[in-house]
């Protein structure tokens, strides 16, 4: 049972709310490509347990033409044989940054992604990352 809305933080704050919606459609078209930034985004909502977004993005997913196997494996990605290297080290950059009080964002999960992603990319991919940790605290925190 969900527990009521807190505050319709999207009407409230309009001005804020818009820059976030302008940074995701930003991040739609980056050179990352939609189906890794919605995988990324996948994570993030797993990761900080964001109901809302989790059913979101994997929807996203599954429109594209993601495989619900390669979705169910998300969660085990460090072990699962049905992600790509680029995937691995854009995945491991996401953990690393959702937990970054516990990692500090090591050289170890920075590293590898100089091999797979420009550094427009990573950027990206780290503005991603950013954004969809706001998006589940303002869901979460407001009980969307």
């Amino acid at each position: 049972m969900s527990a009521p809305q807190r505050l319709p933080y999207y009407s409230l704050s309009p001005a804020a709310y818009q820059g976030f919606g302008a940074t995701k459609k930003a991040l739609e078209s980056s050179p990352l490509g939609k189906e890794l930034v919605e995988l990324v985004w996948l994570r993030v909502s797993q990761i900080n347990g964001c109901a809302f977004c989790l059913e979101m993005h994997a929807k996203a997913l599954r429109a594209d033409g993601v495989s619900q196997a390669k979705l169910d494996s998300l969660a085990g990605w460090r072990v699962s044989e049905r992600f790509s290297a680029r995937e691995h080290a854009a995945l491991a950059w996401t953990d690393a940054l959702v937990h970054v009080d516990r990692t500090g964002a090591p050289d170890a999960d920075y590293e590898p992604l100089k091999e797979y992603f420009t550094e427009v990319e990573i950027s990206d991919l780290t503005f991603a990352v950013a954004l969809m940790s706001a998006f589940n605290r303002l869901a979460i925190g407001m009980r969307q």
